[in-house]
């Protein structure tokens, strides 16, 4: 599935809040201000994920990394990522949180750091100051997915 289009879409988008649901992903903050989300479509306009980005002053938080089931398991994950990132206008870092994903990010270029090295704009961060758990893993890109 080489032909993957990246939508942007908004927030309250319905798929978007049944996906992160059923992958047991926070919702809590997707309708503010400040955070953009992609629908994933294949070449015929199925949905096969979603996944968004939040500016954080020069830094940016990836957020809400799903692939839908029934596409699971073909890395259209790193796919997703790798096109989000391509998208960046590259200022700063990118950063993300996780408490059960870390193996997967680990292979496509993050590396885990301590939360006392994370820039204080992506620390002031809904995800970071009050969703996630103070347990979960805090990553950085290292080197981009290819």
């Amino acid at each position: 599935m080489s032909a993957i289009k990246l939508e942007q879409i908004e927030g309250h988008d319905a798929g978007l809040k049944a996906a992160l649901t059923e992958a047991h992903l926070p919702t809590d903050d997707i309708e503010d201000h400040g955070r953009t989300f992609f629908r994933a479509q294949s070449s015929d306009g199925r949905a096969i994920g979603f996944l968004g980005v939040e500016r954080c002053g020069d830094d940016f938080l990836l957020r809400s990394v799903v692939v839908l089931p029934d596409y699971r398991g073909q890395g259209l994950g790193s796919v997703l990522v790798e096109r989000a990132v391509a998208s960046l206008d590259h200022a700063g870092d990118v950063f993300l949180a996780t408490t059960s994903a870390a193996p997967f990010f680990t292979r496509i270029g993050f590396s885990e750091v301590q939360r006392d090295s994370v820039p204080a704009a992506v620390l002031a961060t809904r995800q970071l100051s009050s969703i996630c758990p103070s347990s979960a893993t805090i990553m950085k890109l290292i080197k981009p997915p290819t």
